[in-house]
């Protein structure tokens, strides 16, 4: 994973600490994939090998041609996931082909919650997500650690408080 930070993150000269996604979340959605384009896979095949017969079986490999390209793709977006914690404002970048970086400064931040829904509870991961006045900038960060997302909503909740006190 690349350190540093993306043209124009810095602050003053200093370099955030990225912070990327733990490999529980690359390995939730790779399992999702494989379950639902491995049963898409086995349900054309079987059809079509029945209504249509074998020769028509092979439009089977569609959906295994999908997931071996969905499996190089989530791989490459988990990467692009990082987020930084820096003295004023929280850091969130993501994407490959469109990168974006969110900014979130503590002082507008209103509420920071932690869900987790039941896929997630199984493997052990929680997501994060701050909601600021403007709904534009509301921002996620998801498949981390339950202890993580804890005291990632924690200390953002505490230093939001701290920074709309001082306003």
């Amino acid at each position: 994973m690349e350190t540093g930070s993306p043209a124009g993150a810095g602050t003053k000269g200093t370099e955030p600490a990225w912070t990327g996604l733990p490999p529980g979340l690359l390995r939730m959605r790779r399992l999702l994939l494989v379950v639902w384009l491995g049963l898409t896979a086995l349900a054309v095949g079987l059809l079509l090998s029945l209504l249509a017969g074998p020769v028509w079986a092979a439009f089977a490999l569609l959906p295994l041609a999908a997931l071996a390209w969905g499996w190089v793709l989530l791989g490459r977006n988990w990467r692009s996931w990082r987020y930084a914690e820096r003295a004023d404002d929280l850091l969130i970048t993501r994407g490959v082909l469109w990168r974006e970086e969110t900014v979130v400064p503590y002082g507008r931040m209103q509420l920071v919650e932690v869900t987790s829904g039941p896929v997630e509870r199984h493997f052990g991961l929680a997501s994060v997500q701050l909601h600021t006045a403007a709904a534009a900038t509301d921002a996620t960060i998801p498949g981390l650690d339950p202890a993580e997302a804890e005291r990632l909503r924690d200390r953002l909740t505490e230093l939001g408080e701290a920074r709309s006190a001082g306003l």
